[in-house]
């Protein structure tokens, strides 16, 4: 036991005389870079160059596009919205070039037409995939913004604004109509939703009340997705009154349908008789 004690003292009395050691020996800052040869260091050479000039000679990225959506019923002023901002692209020196569906010829069929009567020079196409072709690869580079009115009819809406916007550097400014008739999906325009930068609903005035106007209510019984037309067709209504043309429509199929299925039996029992 005694032993024991004694080597405990012994290491007690060492570990406190090293304490005193920095007092009368100081600790020596060694430089990091003392081991290395100067003649060496100077000869190093980074293995990833990081000077301004090999910065410069990776190959510049091109800028990412934008997607810029504008959707509403008819009589909303979409194509209103759409022609003042190419407009003002345009007048800020960005070159600027404007599509619509070759469908559509109720106005012109070289120009996009408001309601109003505003008009734009355009690309009248029955797809996007052949606007590059037909606009001129070389012209295409030097463009910047493309407008596209009338997007509901262009089934490859999406891969146009992927292609143009992610790997072009264009900026797209999309507007057309969300809905058919019957507020169903109307083409793809709902579809590049997730691509957009941006997404604005527009609103019309309702005919029937003067309320704000979401849908596009149908005059006639015709029942075909595609039916272009204007105000002799097609009317913007609020929800009530979407709701109530609805009724009074399949009220008046209703009669149409007995009235023909009338005139139709009529001549058999004539013959019968």
């Amino acid at each position: 036991m005694s032993l024991h004690l004694s080597l405990l003292s012994l290491f007690i009395l060492i570990m406190r005389a090293l304490s005193f050691l920095p007092l009368f020996f100081p600790p020596k800052i060694l430089n990091p870079f003392s081991f290395c040869n100067p003649k060496s260091m100077a000869s190093f050479k980074p293995s990833i160059p990081l000077t301004s000039d090999s910065a410069a000679s990776v190959p510049s990225t091109r800028t990412s596009g934008e997607v810029h959506v504008i959707m509403g019923p008819m009589f909303a002023g979409k194509t209103t919205a759409l022609l003042r901002r190419i407009k003002s692209e345009g007048n800020n020196g960005r070159n600027v070039a404007m599509i619509k569906s070759s469908k559509d010829t109720r106005y012109a069929i070289d120009s996009v037409v408001t309601h109003d009567g505003a008009k734009f020079p355009c690309w009248a196409l029955p797809d996007l995939s052949s606007f590059r072709q037909n606009f001129g690869g070389e012209a295409y580079e030097k463009l910047d913004v493309i407008g596209i009115d009338e997007a509901q009819f262009f089934e490859d809406l999406y891969d146009f604004c992927c292609m143009a916007a992610d790997h072009d550097g264009k900026t797209i400014i999309v507007a057309g109509l969300d809905g058919d008739y019957l507020r169903r999906s109307f083409g793809s325009v709902l579809e590049i939703i997730p691509l957009a930068d941006t997404v604005t609903k527009l609103t019309a005035r309702c005919e029937l009340c003067g309320k704000r106007a979401f849908f596009t209510l149908r005059k006639t019984e015709e029942t075909r997705t595609e039916l272009i037309a204007g105000a002799d067709v097609y009317m913007p209504v609020c929800r009530q009154h979407y709701v109530n043309g609805q009724v009074l429509m399949k009220a008046a199929r209703t009669v149409v349908e007995s009235h023909k299925f009338k005139s139709d039996t009529f001549p058999e029992v004539a013959a019968v008789v």
